[in-house]
């Protein structure tokens, strides 16, 4: 038995009752909606034990249960084990949406408690009218786990940093401004919007270079609400050039009360409920619609992709350095952990000049760990043996850009099922890369290029084929990416327009024996015009090789041989220059024509 997680439920109980709520809700976010939050908003891991980066806690007077993704089922079984926490695997058969859940439990005339701040408007205001079907209601001032939380991390306070590439804020407010639907003014709250608008990156949150910030953008103004203290002389200087005012962090929430009458443009799923609330008490009018960030810092300018291309290089090198050493480590009878391996390669990455930190924890999961799609290695990792497959997904944050790439390493003898699934996976991986299409397309028409070969042999992967990628942002970026059914509140769903980059990661996950996953990053560019319009097609910037040893190529088409050998001519040409001697022959044996 947990007791330590038992306690903490039983003292939130405790805390319900006393203020009358009856279903509690523990959202994975910060007070900006962000997918990846600094140890301070950690609130749901306090409370579940679960880590995963994706998952809502429900506590209600009988049960405690946790909703989460495919990608998470495996581990957070495990992490819940002896909790008294219930799984919920979204998605699956026989289990409720969130908000059936919640309804479904809360007694009539009932309240369900909420930190507003750490829960995104859309969410709250779903659940505030179906709770009013039950003459129930919402209280959004509700939160347990400050209370029982004696020894929570400070609040995050880093230093910003300039980042200006290809596009002055002066010009990216003017844009914005022509972008925002008629509306007097404009409140941005998620993160990476408001850094990307501001052109400025700091370190609150691990892996997303992005500081804790609001902005306000009105006709007259724009306005970046964060603490002064924390931009350097530069940066005010540059603010001052351009008519950017700063205020105080919290000073937007009294702000709004100023808005009476104001047209306010807010994001519903990028912004959290107590900014809703306050607009609708101070009588704003509040126009719903996508924050214009998302889609114009989705669409990467010619400085942007040029660093990507250049950092892709060097990158692609210290991964593929990385794999020759540890196979040659293992196959020396080293004794190497995935959490040893984990590390080589973020030093690896450390040595690149402009390197400032991964763009997330670097998964190293050697066997059966890899079915768990987020697996992380702890102290006491799993042993690498010279059999069996490693997978390891890494990216890293430079000042040229942001990475992402899995490769999945054979490090000894494969059975005849693994070798026939990595390479179903590759085919699946090749053939999206190679995509011929229309503009008009999005990742939805173009997923099964990824997934045919798999679903052919009844396989498939509990997750998107791809996400969009910031520039040096989150490596998870909206509005672009590749999944074969819409998933609610995934914003994935936008056309794909040259400059917007993708990852391209099909996967086969068997639970306790292993995981394979295959993921480049790939870039739209526009081919050619004719009659029936406009066509785009991929660029491929990771470089990487693929492991050929782990191929069957009686399972691949020609054009499919065809297409690995030349992304592996292109592999070995660009990054040939890193490498010497014994590496260097390695290099030329990892990526031989098949």
């Amino acid at each position: 038995m947990n007791h330590v997680i038992i306690d903490r439920i039983n003292e939130t109980r405790k805390l319900m009752k006393e203020a009358g709520v009856d279903v509690y809700i523990v959202c994975t976010n910060d007070y900006h909606m962000s997918e990846y939050t600094g140890a301070y908003f950690n609130e749901r891991e306090f409370l579940s034990g679960f880590d995963g980066s994706a998952g809502t806690l429900v506590v209600s007077m009988k049960e405690a249960v946790l909703f989460t993704d495919g990608r998470y089922f495996v581990q957070a079984k495990h992490q819940l084990e002896g909790t008294g926490i219930k799984l919920m695997q979204m998605g699956c058969a026989g289990v409720p949406e969130l908000e059936e859940y919640c309804i479904d439990i809360l007694p009539e005339g009932g309240v369900i408690g909420m930190d507003g701040k750490m829960v995104e408007a859309v969410l709250g205001l779903e659940l505030e009218r179906k709770a009013s079907c039950k003459n129930g209601s919402i209280n959004y001032q509700f939160n347990p786990t400050k209370v029982i939380w004696k020894d929570r991390p400070a609040f995050p306070s880093s230093k910003a940093f300039d980042a200006e590439y290809g596009q002055s804020s002066s010009d990216k407010i003017r844009c914005l401004r022509q972008n925002m639907k008629g509306a007097d003014g404009h409140i941005a709250a998620s993160l990476d919007d408001v850094c990307w608008l501001f052109n400025i990156r700091g370190r609150d949150i691990p892996c997303n270079p992005v500081i804790m910030a609001y902005g306000y953008i009105s006709k007259e103004e724009a306005i970046i609400y964060t603490d002064i203290d924390r931009l350097p002389e530069n940066v005010l200087s540059r603010f001052d050039e351009e008519s950017i005012h700063v205020k105080p962090y919290e000073q937007i929430y009294s702000d709004i009360e100023t808005f009476k009458g104001f047209k306010i443009l807010i994001d519903l799923k990028r912004v959290n409920l107590c900014i809703y609330k306050e607009l609708e008490k101070a009588g704003a009018c509040i126009i719903e619609g996508q924050n214009p960030e998302v889609h114009m810092k989705a669409v990467k300018n010619s400085v942007e992709i040029r660093n990507l291309k250049d950092v892709h290089v060097e990158d692609g090198a210290a991964v593929t350095k990385f794999i020759y050493w540890i196979k040659k480590m293992v196959k020396n009878g080293e004794q190497v952990t995935e959490a040893q391996a984990a590390r080589y390669l973020d030093s690896l990455r450390g040595q690149i000049q402009d390197f400032l930190e991964p763009s997330f924890d670097t998964i190293s999961a050697y066997g059966a760990n890899a079915a768990m799609m987020h697996y992380h290695a702890g102290d006491d990792s799993s042993l690498i043996e010279n059999r069996g497959m490693l997978l390891v997904d890494s990216g890293g944050q430079y000042l040229r850009g942001t990475t992402d790439v899995t490769r999945t390493i054979a490090m000894g003898e494969l059975t005849q099922e693994e070798i026939d699934n990595y390479t179903l996976t590759l085919k699946g991986m090749l053939k999206l890369s190679g995509a011929h299409f229309l503009y008009g397309c999005t990742g939805y028409n173009l997923d099964i290029l990824a997934r045919a070969s798999l679903w052919e042999k009844g396989i498939d992967y509990r997750c998107g084929t791809g996400h969009g990628i910031g520039y040096l942002l989150n490596v998870h970026e909206a509005p672009n990416g590749f999944r074969w059914r819409h998933v609610p509140g995934k914003n994935d769903l936008c056309v794909l327009e040259p400059g917007m980059v993708t990852s391209n990661e099909p996967g086969v996950y068997v639970e306790g024996k292993y995981g394979i996953r295959i993921e480049n990053e790939i870039i739209v560019e526009k081919d050619y015009d004719n009659e029936y319009g406009t066509w785009l097609k991929f660029a491929t910037l990771t470089l990487v090789p693929v492991e050929l040893d782990a191929v069957n190529v009686s399972l691949l088409q020609d054009e499919e041989r065809n297409a690995l050998n030349s992304y592996h001519s292109m592999v070995r040409d660009k990054l040939s220059p890193y490498f010497t001697g014994e590496e260097l022959a390695w290099l030329n044996e990892a990526t031989r024509n098949i």
